[in-house]
């Protein structure tokens, strides 16, 4: 299983668009979560590390956040 790694931000139109990179492959994958909110809690879903980590065994997975909190 991979660990949770660094969250990164984006500028978008609107605010930060949050985002973290997962696994070295040489395949470049983006999962776009329109569904959650936090991409930080996402971690705490057992459905989702599995999920990510079978995509980081042979891919590099960008996930991000569609819609995060406006810059302050």
């Amino acid at each position: 299983m991979v660990k949770q790694p660094e969250t990164h931000y984006a500028k978008g139109p609107e605010g930060n668009i949050a985002y973290q990179v997962v696994g070295d492959g040489p395949i470049d994958l983006v999962v776009i979560q329109g569904w959650m909110s936090h991409v930080d809690l996402m971690w705490g879903d057992p459905g989702w590390v599995t999920f990510v980590s079978q995509l980081a065994s042979f891919a590099r997975v960008r996930a991000v956040v569609a819609a995060a909190q406006p810059a302050a």
